[in-house]
């Protein structure tokens, strides 16, 4: 399933992640890809290795972690330190897959989700446009500025060849408590109905006992 997470970052907060960003050391995008990707990518990234990357990605992380939204989408196990990347005239990332496993600190992690944090106002920029191929068909994205979308890692994507503007963007990628799309898609549903009814009618006998549904459920399917 794939997921529109809405205001991840205030505006305030898109400011001055853009203004850092413009002060950032950048290196070519394909010095962070295997050899399949790297014949497709076509990107700049800010290097991690430079000053000015640890606050960009504790912004990020910060606005991650205060999301209700994104943990009900995510169940996040573990999240990778977010990635910052732009795409100018002519650049492009063609379709390719994200690897199975990623380096996360000094462990490994399984890549259940990819996401994609939009940095850079949709009008702001020609093409530029994150494709998600699934069993639907093709999904064009390109969100508002602080809008994130959330996707099965497994999934072909691409961005679009840019060709006006500047596209910035901070990706990351999240090993779930629950493996399975499907079982994460469910649990997803359960909790949006059950915050729903709560909201309605507080904490009546069919929320709690809906609720008890899904923590058991959530006990049943998590790896942790």
């Amino acid at each position: 399933m794939m997921y529109h997470i809405p205001a991840v970052l205030t505006p305030d907060e898109v400011y001055a992640i853009r203004q850092q960003m413009q002060q950032a050391a950048w290196i070519d995008g394909r010095a962070t890809v295997g050899h399949q990707g790297a014949t497709v990518k076509n990107n700049q990234q800010i290097d991690t290795g430079s000053a000015g990357y640890a606050p960009l990605q504790e912004t990020v992380t910060q606005a991650l972690n205060r999301s209700p939204l994104f943990f009900a989408a995510a169940l996040p196990l573990s999240i990778s330190s977010p990635l910052f990347n732009r795409y100018q005239q002519g650049e492009t990332y063609g379709f390719h897959v994200d690897g199975a496993m990623r380096r996360n600190g000094a462990s490994w992690m399984r890549t259940d989700l990819s996401a994609t944090l939009f940095l850079s106002a949709p009008e702001s920029y020609e093409g530029g446009e994150l494709v998600i191929e699934d069993t639907y068909g093709q999904h064009s994205v390109k969100l508002p500025a602080g809008d994130l979308v959330l996707y099965p890692s497994s999934s072909l994507h691409c961005v679009n060849p840019v060709t006006a503007g500047c596209r910035e963007a901070s990706f990351l990628w999240i090993q779930s408590m629950i493996r399975d799309d499907k079982q994460r898609a469910m649990l997803f549903e359960l909790d949006r109905n059950i915050q729903s009814l709560k909201a309605r009618h507080g904490d009546s006998e069919e929320t709690l006992s809906l609720l008890n549904m899904y923590h058991n459920l959530l006990r049943g399917w998590s790896e942790t």
